[in-house]
Parts: C-alpha cells; structure tokens; sequence
C-alpha cells in the first residue's frame, strides 16, 4: 500500500510518520495541520461454493498472476457488508448468484494489510456468464482441482481444509495469519 504524498485535508506536503499524542502506533500525520492519515487493512470477502460435490474456482484474468485459479472473491466496497461484498465478487466473478450459509474463514496478511473472509455458501443460479477479471471459472471434484496452479496459499490452505471437513460432515470456523502460518479452530 503507497502512503499518500499530501495531506487529504488541507494539501500540505508535510505528512510525516509519528505518534499522535496518546496513541500507541506511528501514524502518518499531517505537519501542517495535524490530521491523521489512517492507513487499515483491506478487507477481501468471498465464497467457497460447492455444488454436486464440485467446488467454483475462477481463473485470473487480471494481475497479478493471471492465469491462476482461486476462489471468487476480492475487495470490499464502501457501504458493503462482508456478505454483500462476497455475493457481489461470486457474482461478478463468474456470474453465480449464490446465498450465504456461514462464516467458515478470516485468514490476515498483515505484511501486505490485508484480511479475508471466507463464507460457505450454496449455488442459487449458474447464469454461465462472467466478468472481465475471469477468463474462466468450473466447478472441479476435489482431484480435480488444479492445486499447483491455485492463486495464493491461503486459499489452497482454506479449500484444502473445508473439503476434508466436507468429507468428514463436520465443520468449523477459523482464524489464522501468514505471519505463523498457524490457523486455529473456533466452536
């Protein structure tokens, strides 16, 4: 994330990175007139989808890393809910409608700010049709799976988890981080 050159609220050229009185964290903060520059993780929502015992991918079409597969999901927007956000990114991404069932993930990136959540949702329509960010999407069995090719780490952790929960009948919510790598079950 690239901390702005000017301050949002007046213009000035003097943020500089201190903590403001009575906090606990650097912050960049405007010289001239004081302002705080709050600088928070994006938050990336989406859907683990199954139907028929398949699982919905989509394939990049966009950088970075084009061509890779992951689940469809991307950044929430301003004024969205976590399950707006989701809906929305499954939607746009391979033009599934589908409806929310549960939480099943929140895994944080802090080195690049950025947290998703993961839903289990289930399958309303299947239109056929996707956006320009997806050159394909499939729902794939689990030996199906193009697992070398999947986009980021987590989210092969994350799949690879819900499908042994899957075949177990069994299912929990987790939280984790990149920084350990460890992921812990919540009841």
């Amino acid at each position: 994330m690239t901390a702005p050159r000017f301050c949002p609220q007046c213009g000035g050229d003097g943020l500089n990175r201190q903590a403001p009185p009575g906090d606990t964290h650097e912050r960049l903060m405007c010289a001239g007139c004081g302002y705080i520059h709050y600088e928070n993780p994006k938050i990336i929502a989406g859907c683990i989808i199954e139907r028929d015992g398949k699982y919905l991918l989509c394939q990049r079409a966009i950088a970075p890393r084009p061509g890779t597969w992951t689940l469809p999901a991307g950044f929430m927007e301003r004024g969205e809910t976590t399950e707006e956000a989701a809906l929305r990114e499954v939607w746009e991404e391979s033009g599934v409608r589908a409806e929310i069932l549960c939480p099943y993930s929140i895994f944080s990136v802090p080195k690049i700010s950025e947290v998703y959540i993961i839903f289990r949702a289930t399958v309303l329509e299947a239109t056929g049709q996707f956006g320009p960010e997806t050159l394909d999407y499939r729902f794939f069995a689990p030996d199906e799976i193009p697992w070398e090719s999947i986009y980021y780490p987590a989210i092969r952790q994350i799949l690879e988890r819900y499908i042994e929960e899957r075949q177990a009948g069994v299912y929990g919510i987790y939280v984790g981080n990149d920084d350990t790598g460890k992921v812990h079950f919540i009841r």
